[in-house]
């Protein structure tokens, strides 16, 4: 499984942020590419701790079953899934800043290690080892790009 804690992957993703465009066509959701950057740096928040939200009733239900399938198994993060209302971009935002910011907060991440994870469970899929939210940045980060076609 790739996730943020290798080097490899991280060249990959950069690169892959690199090929974005501020008019890069989305394939799917309402974002745009900047929205998106944006998102992508405040969910690395939610590994590290800075944002915390209680359990949603729906992961409650889903979540270990959407876990295994998503972080245990690899399966691509599906379409228009489901967002946590703090991290959702509606605002306009600058698309050098927030590609800049993005490239920050996943070096920061991935410098930081196991230790910068937050211990506070994820408000869909519960708790997550630090290797777990790896994964997770990993696979929610590629879901943007491929969102984009980068």
């Amino acid at each position: 499984m790739k996730n943020l804690f290798e080097v490899e992957t991280l060249e990959e993703l950069k690169a892959r942020i690199m090929q974005l465009k501020p008019d890069s066509e989305r394939l799917w959701g309402k974002m745009n590419p900047a929205q998106a950057l944006a998102h992508c740096s405040a969910t690395i928040g939610v590994a590290e701790g800075k944002i915390n939200s209680p359990r949603s009733l729906l992961g409650r239900l889903l979540g270990p079953m959407a876990k295994k399938s998503l972080i245990v198994n690899g399966m691509p993060m599906r379409r228009n899934a489901m967002t946590l209302k703090s991290c959702v971009m509606a605002d306009e935002r600058d698309f050098v800043v927030e590609r800049q910011r993005l490239c920050e907060s996943i070096q920061r991440f991935a410098v930081g290690g196991p230790g910068i994870c937050t211990k506070h469970p994820h408000f869909f899929f519960g708790p997550l080892t630090p290797a777990e939210w790896a994964v997770l940045m990993y696979q929610h980060l590629d879901h943007h790009l491929r969102q984009f076609g980068a």
